[in-house]
């Protein structure tokens, strides 16, 4: 099986990267293709679609991975799933009548940080100041609804522990790379996280 990912960053890809291997264990092959934010990726979603279905094998997938980014979960879910109806393809949520789709449109609630927050363990291996109980801290009890948004939150709290100057600010892929590179995503505690991985789970096994 081959997969086809569509997302928004570059760190984004990084950090897909470095867990893809581990979620797949050499079961499939994947191509990660990072955009220019969210609304670039959006924008040029329709075309992408259109051109796969002209020629996608049927052993390969098209996983479309976006940042809630404070957006109607619903609604953003909803536009993804009719963007690749109007393409002639079906997806996970909506498969054909014999149950076969081509695509997968996944939600980071609400933005990839909060699968960072969701392996504590892994941030501390790379920020070990970062207190052991951090995930029994209320503001980040639940990765997937930290106030703010997640990348800012990561940042403060990075910041507050004195890594990166006040003025300098978090450097976001470097970030991503290190920190994934230590994650394990049979414990990530962010259901985003969770729903992703089992979906390809699901596939592979």
């Amino acid at each position: 099986m081959h997969f086809e990912l569509l997302v928004e960053e570059l760190s984004v890809k990084v950090a897909l990267d470095n867990l893809l291997p581990r979620i797949l264990g050499g079961r499939a092959e994947c191509e990660i293709y990072p955009h220019q934010g969210k609304q670039h990726l959006l924008r040029r979603l329709p075309n992408l679609l259109r051109g796969y279905s002209h020629w996608l094998p049927d052993d390969w997938k098209i996983v479309v991975l976006v940042d809630e980014d404070r957006q109607d979960c619903h609604a953003l879910k909803q536009q993804m799933e009719e963007t690749a109806a109007r393409a002639g393809l079906h997806t996970k949520s909506r498969p054909g009548e014999d149950g076969n789709f081509q695509v997968i449109n996944r939600i980071a609630i609400e933005e990839l940080e909060a699968w960072f927050f969701g392996d504590v363990p892994a941030l501390r291996q790379v920020y070990s100041r970062i207190p052991e109980s951090l995930h029994q801290q209320s503001p980040y009890r639940d990765p997937d609804a930290i106030g703010g948004g997640t990348w800012e939150a990561l940042e403060r709290l990075l910041v507050h522990h004195n890594y990166f100057g006040q003025t300098a600010g978090m450097p976001k892929i470097e970030v991503a790379r290190q920190i994934s590179a230590h994650m394990n995503p049979e414990v990530n505690r962010s259901r985003s996280f969770q729903v992703f991985r089992d979906a390809l789970f699901s596939l592979i096994d």
